[in-house]
């Protein structure tokens, strides 16, 4: 064992203990990050707009700050975009985190000198969190890789705007540079067909021990690492390759495949950044849920998610969640977003510590007939039918088919890109449906009543989403594919690669 997977250990005992210590006392984190972010904003124009000053509890502040999404908060972003100070939060961003949204284009996400620190501290604390329980620290040793979007920044009115991830790329302390892959000019190339193919050539003779990125593209580079090696799996390629960093998408729907093309089973940690927040990390193997970060300077809201378009939804803090409820959650952060709602649903499994699962996306849902399917439940039904008939999914996506060109019933359409096609697609067609049922009673009782009719799978070729993405021009990096559309929008563009 090297000096450095020692003194890893060793520092890592102290930050998972700071971390079980902060999670003890979640509910006194968030009164005292909720008292604090209210006193820092006072004088800034939301705070004054929105009458800070005559907050003095969580009511007050439900009365006084109404839940927004990026469309409703955008006057206040565009004003501080144009050089405006204090607008959202003292001063000025110290970034504009660029995102693409469904709905608004591109959004830009203010991160503070305040917020920035917790996007690193969050992503640190959850390796040592990994190695303080396992004993397992080798890695370090090794080298790290970040599949990430480019670090190369713009300006607008003088302040550096990025992605998220290209943005963190500046701030890797010191102790990883020399461990971290790719090159820093390699990073900065934009065609991600191209940068993945230079990222193979500068990583496939090293000794990579850590992998990192979003599922769909960290398989992507493992396709191309397997194809230019000629190896058989990834074992051959690296054989000290045994911890596995992942978030952005639900990990479940690609974990047959990657694990096929590693060769075998390995840790793998999951994470929650947004570049509103670093929000939750998976802190223990032996619990697949997540640590919600209570003292990471974010005042955490909940909705329930069937009120969410409610007129007046019930809006409730952290003190008052319920296990395994359907949440929409809302941010107020140390970066100046207030009552904001980043889109995400998520359930609670534990209060002891508060841990949750991502269930979805708010606007990611069909109910064309009123079944309200949401992500959750068509990845479980897909993934235990799979699991069943040892089928291995790469991606899919579904849509409503509300109107079929020859006027039989409608009906939900799926559209899978299979490692193999099945032999017999109707009949694992069948199955989906049954577990569909299962896990929501408006669409079974859709589908018994004869209004819908069972759920149809158009099989598509391995590389039709990825030639999708491609063509909207959102290859690579953090762009990912919805899994739930309530229009046809994705659907007839896939229409050409079904097999």
């Amino acid at each position: 064992m090297g000096l450095k997977s020692l003194l890893a250990k060793s520092i890592a005992r102290y930050y998972a203990a700071r971390v079980k210590n902060t999670a003890r006392n979640a509910l006194s984190n968030q009164h005292n990050i909720f008292n604090n972010l209210l006193k820092k904003a006072s004088d800034t124009q939301f705070g004054i707009d929105h009458q800070f000053g005559l907050i003095k509890n969580y009511n007050d502040f439900k009365r006084l700050i109404p839940i927004r999404d990026y469309e409703m908060l955008k006057p206040y972003i565009d004003k501080a975009i144009n050089g405006e100070h204090h607008v959202l939060w003292p001063g000025r961003p110290l970034y504009w985190s660029k995102t693409s949204g469904t709905t608004s284009g591109i959004k830009y996400i203010p991160i503070s000198k305040e917020s920035i620190h917790y996007h690193i501290h969050s992503a640190r604390d959850s390796l040592f969190c990994y190695i303080a329980e396992t004993g397992r620290s080798e890695f370090v040793n090794g080298k790290f890789i970040f599949l990430s979007g480019s670090p190369a920044l713009e300006k607008k009115n003088g302040i550096p705007v990025g992605r998220l991830s290209g943005i963190i790329n500046h701030h890797i302390p010191g102790y990883v540079q020399s461990n971290r892959m790719p090159s820093f000019e390699t990073n900065c190339i934009d065609d991600w067909e191209y940068k993945l193919d230079k990222i193979v050539e500068e990583t496939i003779t090293q000794d990579m021990t850590l992998i990192s990125g979003i599922p769909p593209w960290i398989q992507m580079y493992f396709d191309r690492l397997i194809e230019k090696s000629q190896k058989n799996n990834l074992q051959e390629i690296f054989p000290n390759f045994t911890l596995l960093a992942h978030g952005g998408v639900n990990f479940e729907p690609y974990r047959a495949k990657l694990e096929a093309s590693i060769g075998k089973q390995i840790d793998t940690i999951e994470t929650y950044p947004a570049s509103e927040g670093f929000i939750a990390y998976q802190d223990s193997q032996n619990s697949d849920a997540l640590l919600l970060l209570t003292n990471n300077g974010i005042f955490y809201e909940f909705i329930p998610a069937d009120e969410y378009y409610l007129e007046n939804p019930s809006r409730i803090s952290l003190a008052n969640i319920e296990l395994n409820k359907n949440y929409a959650i809302i941010l107020n952060t140390n970066a100046g977003l207030w009552g904001y709602s980043i889109g995400d649903t998520i359930k609670f499994v534990s209060k002891e510590p508060y841990r949750i699962v991502v269930t979805g996306r708010i606007k990611h849902f069909i109910s064309a007939f009123g079944e309200h399917v949401i992500g959750e439940e068509v990845e479980q039904s897909i993934l235990s039918a799979a699991k069943e008939e040892k089928i291995e999914i790469i991606e899919f996506t579904v849509a409503p088919q509300i109107t079929p060109p020859n006027g039989e019933l409608p009906y939900h359409e799926w559209f899978v890109a299979f490692e193999k096609t099945p032999n017999n697609i109707d009949a694992f067609a069948k199955k989906v449906d049954q577990e569909m049922k299962q896990k929501n009673i408006y669409y079974k009782d859709l589908v018994d009543g004869n209004i819908l009719q069972p759920l149809v799978i158009r099989p598509l070729s391995k590389d039709a989403f990825i030639l999708y993405m491609k063509s909207e021009g959102k290859l690579g990096g953090q762009n990912k594919v919805p899994r739930l559309s309530n229009n046809r929008h994705i659907a007839d563009k896939l229409k050409q690669y079904i097999i």
